[in-house]
């Protein structure tokens, strides 16, 4: 992990802190990121964390469990006009894998660019979760929580890593 999970510089003189999963009240209001994207021109990084939580019963094949999802959407928008934009998903994934770094660092899914809850698709939106048990570990994907495919940010680590600049 290449960022400082305890702030990351959004633009050039702010630093912002990261949520802290560990501690973070489900019911808190969920904490926004604004940032310039460092590899595009004009883009900007709306990232949206919240956390909700889950209970499911167990079935056939799959284990009861209970916790948290925490669900990082980055919108990425013309910084001008506000409209959706492209940008490579190396940048988003490395936000995202610094906010789940306040807790751990080794799971977290890439979702794509959907909605977590329905699997439609959202353009200028990337989506990435964690699953935390309800001691604030993280913790497979509970299969009967699937809406969608779910990637673990780990097996799509064959890219270079985008370094996020952190406050010293």
């Amino acid at each position: 992990m290449s960022a400082d999970p305890g702030s990351i510089r959004a633009d050039g003189h702010q630093a912002q802190a990261l949520p802290n999963l560990a501690v973070q009240d489900a019911s808190a209001d969920p904490p926004i990121i604004t940032a310039a994207a460092r590899t595009g021109t004009d883009i900007e990084l709306q990232i949206h964390t919240s956390i909700a939580p889950f209970d499911v019963a167990a079935t056939q094949w799959f284990p009861a469990a209970a916790g948290y999802a925490v669900t990082i959407l980055v919108h990425t928008v013309d910084a001008q006009t506000g409209a959706p934009r492209y940008l490579p998903p190396a940048e988003p994934a490395e936000w995202a894998r610094a906010i789940f770094s306040t807790v751990d660092s080794a799971h977290g899914y890439f979702l794509g660019a959907v909605d977590p809850g329905t699997g439609v698709h959202r353009r200028g939106q990337l989506a990435y979760r964690l699953y935390l048990d309800t001691d604030r570990r993280a913790i497979p994907v509970p299969r009967q929580v699937v809406t969608c495919p779910h990637y673990q940010l780990s097996a799509i680590d064959g890219r270079a890593e985008i370094t996020i600049p952190t406050t010293a």
